[in-house]
């Protein structure tokens, strides 16, 4: 993988674990001379993992909606900034540039993008990991709802496999690296059967 995309919130979190995870992600990518691709900013968990890569010598780069530019939060020491119009934009750059996603701790935005880009996959639309840092357990309870979703019957066993999860950087890293997607039927060529 040359990029790997990361989701964050654009707050720190109340728990110190949270940025120290941040950090441990960015100097893990900038190790491995994996670069990140994120939101752009310049707060938050998403400060915290760009500046630790860019502290590694890694290469960053932000995509980042112009209203946030105008809001003055983007981060403009980053390798290369890209500014686009809307929050669609935004994540269409972000899946164009990346080889694999990874979901830190964050809010709506960072479960948005993620769902967003698993959705994708499942539909065949890319075929490249996501992966969930699981720091504290918290992502514990989503990856319960997924084991609910598949046992109702609304996500497909062999489906369930597209969200990998760890609780440190090194192991989630290395699953994204020997990630294999489900060859299946897709559920949309399933349906008109």
């Amino acid at each position: 993988m040359k990029r790997i995309c990361v989701f964050c919130g654009s707050s720190p979190g109340n728990r110190p674990a949270y940025a120290a995870a941040a950090q441990a992600v960015g100097r893990a990518l900038a190790q491995r001379g994996v670069g990140l691709v994120y939101g752009g900013g310049r707060v938050g968990l998403m400060g915290v993992v760009a500046e630790a890569v860019l502290a590694g010598g890694g290469e960053v780069i932000g995509v980042i909606p112009r209203a946030f530019v105008e809001r003055e939060v983007a981060h403009h020491g980053v390798t290369q900034l890209r500014v686009v119009r809307t929050m669609h934009e935004r994540k269409a750059m972000m899946a164009q540039l990346a080889d694999g996603f990874m979901a830190l701790p964050g809010g709506y935005g960072t479960l948005d993008e993620f769902c967003e880009i698993i959705t994708w996959a499942q539909l065949g639309i890319h075929a490249k990991p996501c992966g969930l840092l699981d720091v504290q357990g918290f992502f514990a309870p989503f990856l319960a709802q997924l084991d609910r979703a598949v046992a109702d019957g609304f996500v497909q066993p062999a489906m369930r496999a597209l969200v990998l999860a760890a609780a440190e950087p090194a192991a989630l890293l290395d699953a994204m690296a020997e990630f294999q997607p489900p060859q299946l039927r897709k559920w949309l060529e399933a349906a008109e059967v």
